[in-house]
């Protein structure tokens, strides 16, 4: 059974309507418009049992090599929705398309053929940018993973490439038989091997999906903007949520844990103290969460050094004192701010360190050595933050 999804529910935007069986929907309206009474809609014709239409898709139009699904270049509201949700980790692990042939417009033999990757949210920035141009999209199956980290782990790649070509059966669609890959696949795939194995040449794009329509007016060619690397402030920003969303449970599990300690003292244990000393922890370890997985991201370029780790030890030390202006100094002794200090800077280092798989001020191998520096230092924090703490109760 193949199921891809279908953003606008059934036939027509209603609700889906009809018998389940083992997983498959027999759809009242299948045939609807021909032999089976019911609503028309252009599209009815393509319906099967265990099959729906994706609402990106706009109709199909016969090839050599089979039938291939046109897609819609514009996105509607559920696309905005649906990348807002992702955006803060909501079905981010499930958010694909199928792999295989797309066309956007009414391609031809000499049309280019652009290569992606099936998540969805890399799919919808590329076929948002295609408005007006006819142009065929080869998608590789990267298990839903965008193109630069699809190439790391090896599913762009050069074999998966291979394979979509046979299997789409792309060199009777065009004459040309020339393939443009994003930039930020090159790592995952061999221009030679895939010339040896399909006769099709890789032309690599530009790095972002907005300077496609220049770059084919330009004959494929990219200047020096195209083929650069950014990391703006809004590129940074917009990554933050899913970082804050990811850190949710540890937070809750840490916030228990910084409640309990809070509560060790002379009498051994004391409820009491767990409440009036454990939300001061709390609000410390809310303000670490905040300057790792959002500040240190947002001011990267400002905050001195290259480590990402000390990075946030740093806006993590300035953050800190936010809390403390609004916690007495008789609540808490001097031992137990430096305790929450150190707390403070351990958890906004650590997420800071996180973030150095999102940016591409790194390489893998770069990432592997801060973590091994960096991570036994913020363990030791952590250690000292937790004696001071405990300590600072006698």
């Amino acid at each position: 059974m193949v199921k891809i999804s279908d953003p606008a529910g059934g036939c027509c935007g209603e609700p889906q309507k009809g018998i389940q069986t083992m997983g498959v929907m027999i759809q009242p309206f299948m045939n609807a418009g021909k032999d089976n009474p019911g609503p028309f809609h252009p599209l009815d014709e393509y319906r099967k049992p265990g099959h729906t239409l994706s609402g990106f898709v706009e109709g199909f139009f016969e090839t050599e090599a089979g039938q291939v699904p046109r897609i819609k270049t514009a996105m509607d509201r559920k696309d905005v929705a649906n990348a807002i949700l992702v955006r803060i980790g909501v079905n981010r692990n499930n958010y694909k398309v199928s792999p295989g042939l797309y066309a956007a417009g009414n391609p031809d033999k000499d049309s280019e053929v652009l290569v992606t990757a099936n998540y969805k949210l890399t799919f919808d920035y590329l076929r948002k940018e295609l408005q007006g141009l006819n142009i065929w999209i080869l998608v590789l199956d990267t298990n839903g993973v965008n193109v630069w980290c699809a190439a790391g782990k090896k599913t762009f790649s050069t074999r998966e490439l291979v394979k979509r070509i046979e299997m789409t059966n792309l060199d009777r669609l065009v004459a040309h038989k020339r393939l443009i890959l994003p930039q930020l696949g090159a790592t995952g795939v061999s221009a030679g091997t895939v010339k040896k194995a399909s006769g099709f040449t890789v032309v690599y794009g530009p790095v972002r999906a907005k300077d496609i329509p220049a770059f084919l007016k330009n004959h494929r060619k990219a200047d020096s903007k195209m083929r650069q690397v950014t990391f703006s402030f809004f590129e940074r920003l917009v990554l933050t949520p899913i970082e804050l969303r990811m850190s949710a449970k540890p937070a809750l599990m840490a916030a228990v844990a910084v409640v309990i300690l809070s509560g060790i003292g002379p009498e051994v244990f004391s409820l009491s103290s767990a409440w009036s000393r454990g939300w001061i922890g709390v609000l410390f370890l809310m303000a670490g969460i905040l300057s790792g997985a959002l500040i240190t991201p947002s001011l990267l370029p400002v905050i001195p050094f290259k480590a990402f780790a000390v990075k946030g030890f740093i806006s993590g030390a300035f953050a800190a004192g936010l809390p403390a202006l609004v916690v007495s100094s008789g609540t808490v002794k001097p031992s137990g701010f430096y305790a929450l200090w150190l707390f403070c800077m351990a958890i906004s280092s650590y997420l800071a360190m996180n973030f150095t798989g999102a940016t591409p001020f790194t390489s893998p191998s770069g990432v592997e050595k801060e973590m091994k520096r960096f991570m036994p230092v913020q363990a030791l924090g952590l250690v000292a933050a937790i004696t001071l703490w405990i300590y600072s109760a006698f």
